[in-house]
């Protein structure tokens, strides 16, 4: 149970990334940094746009918010690190049906639950490069004043840094589906690791 509280929490502060207004230090506003500040003006000037707000618009926005987050986050990275060694022994089918399921996953959950957070804010800490990789740590500041260390993992691609992990109190959110979705291939086919996933995206967008 755990797991999942831990698994869910991380996921949702990945999106708050793109949502809640933040301070970053002028010491750490280095290019990854200044990427991901984009990422979080685009959604931010989505979510204040009062036409938007309108509930007769409200998948009009989702849908934009969805078009925003998929520049920056690499979910097939994602996903790919999160199946772990099995990744190697899918066929090109296969890889591109759970690739979608779980993308599919993370954003239906949890964008619509971004839209009802207000006040939260970002602090940016520190920015570690290392070649086409780099580790940006914030800290997120809750309404109640609640602070909570999250750690975005980016690689670079071409000019872009993107999103592949996110760290939250020590926690990878890659680790942790690469942990449960071990623990179903043992007892189950990949078959049916994909039947949950369909079966969990069909009960998000119900």
């Amino acid at each position: 149970m755990r797991n999942r509280r831990t698994v869910a929490a991380a996921v949702f502060f990945a999106f708050c990334l793109a949502l809640f207004p933040f301070a970053v230090p002028e010491a750490y506003a280095g290019e990854a940094t200044e990427q991901i500040k984009e990422t979080s003006d685009a959604v931010i000037a989505v979510l204040n746009n009062k036409e938007l707000r309108k509930p007769e618009n409200r998948q009009k926005k989702r849908k934009k918010l969805r078009e925003i987050v998929d520049k920056r986050f690499d979910f097939g990275e994602m996903a790919k690190r999160s199946l772990g060694p099995a990744w190697s022994k899918r066929t090109p089918e296969e890889k591109k049906e759970f690739v979608s399921l779980f993308s599919d996953l993370l954003e239906n959950t949890y964008i619509r639950k971004i839209e009802r957070f207000e006040d939260e804010k970002v602090r940016y800490n520190s920015e570690r490069v290392d070649g086409a990789y780099a580790a940006v740590k914030t800290t997120v500041i809750t309404a109640k004043g609640v602070e909570i260390p999250v750690e975005y993992r980016i690689f670079k691609k071409d000019a872009k840094w993107e999103v592949y992990d996110v760290i939250i109190e020590g926690v990878s959110l890659v680790n942790n589906y690469r942990s449960q979705f071990r623990d179903i291939l043992n007892s189950e086919s990949f078959a049916g690791l994909l039947k949950r996933l369909r079966d969990k995206e069909k009960k998000e967008t119900e």
